[in-house]
């Protein structure tokens, strides 16, 4: 072959190739669509598990994007504004650290974790959503309203644990806007993940959902009346302070801090989109002073 005839054929594979190339730059292989397919496919997964699934239906297909890393320090991170939920690498296909792995693959650990982040998500849109006049749902904008409340009168001051390890010495403090925000929504969410931990241990005895079963409810709402008596429901916040954080990066709140019967109604309803009479159940079995959430007073002054 002469050198002609080299550079003829050369540049034909130049011209074949090049349109091939620029296809490959303007449909890249994560596109939106596939983004969607995930998100129908944990829909679907969730309903077949008798999971909740209210709250995650309000969001839209490609609002969360999804990724996988070996992580050390903590199981799951959730970025608000960047939308970013990074999971462990276990918790994708095949571990394959490519797509979600299917919801009846995971755990009922995995579940906690993935439905704990999984609100983060869902806050975060309704915070995004909060600028947008007309585009939020009046039960979204009730929970955003009652979230707010709740941060000023119940999370603006809080007790801490300053160590993990002597959950009986507390100390009081005074939070900024963003750590008690956080602290809310890390509480919200330590209870969002033990609610479906909870359920799916009883649907694992009894075979069906605590929505459908009347004796499974009572049996979680007894449940929860323990993790509430043992302060299982406490979130926390990273301090903001420099200097506080090359002490700890996490401080966690105390007992007398924790999520309330009140507000774990709330979210029972408008989250998970249990009825008024099961959340009666619950105030009849707990006690009515749980339900109140915050003093008049606290509630006047804020």
């Amino acid at each position: 072959m002469n050198h002609l005839t080299i550079r003829l054929f050369l540049l034909w594979c130049c011209w074949s190739v090049a349109p091939f190339l620029a296809e490959a730059v303007v449909t890249p292989p994560n596109e939106a669509g596939s983004a969607g397919r995930t998100w129908v496919r944990l829909l679907e997964d969730a309903e077949r598990l008798q999971l909740p699934t209210k709250f995650l239906k309000a969001l839209p297909a490609d609002f969360i994007d999804f990724e996988f890393d070996d992580l050390r320090t903590y199981a799951a991170e959730y970025h608000p504004g960047e939308h970013r939920m990074v999971l462990n690498r276990t918790l994708s296909f095949n571990v394959a650290g490519r797509t979600l792995k299917p919801l009846g693959k995971m755990t009922h650990k995995e579940l906690e974790v993935l439905y704990h982040e999984l609100f983060h998500a869902y806050m975060d849109y309704l915070t995004v959503l909060d600028g947008h006049s007309g585009e939020i749902g009046h039960r979204s904008e009730e929970l955003l309203r009652f979230a707010r409340e709740q941060q000023g009168c119940r999370y603006g001051e809080v007790m801490i644990t300053p160590i993990v390890q002597r959950s009986g010495e507390t100390e009081s403090r005074y939070l900024t806007q963003a750590e008690s925000w956080e602290a809310l929504n890390e509480t919200w969410a330590v209870f969002i993940g033990w609610a479906v931990w909870n359920q799916l241990e009883l649907q694992h005895r009894t075979g069906r959902s605590m929505l459908h079963e009347r004796g499974s409810a009572q049996q979680w709402i007894q449940r929860f009346k323990a993790a509430l008596e043992k302060g299982e429901f406490r979130g926390y916040y990273v301090p903001e302070d420099p200097e506080e954080r090359r002490v700890t990066q996490k401080r966690f709140l105390a007992k007398p801090s924790q999520l309330t019967l009140g507000e774990a109604t709330v979210l029972m309803e408008q989250v998970f989109g249990f009825s008024n009479d099961f959340t009666k159940q619950m105030d009849a079995s707990v006690g009515q002073p749980g339900r109140l959430t915050c003093s008049p007073a606290r509630e006047k002054a804020n």
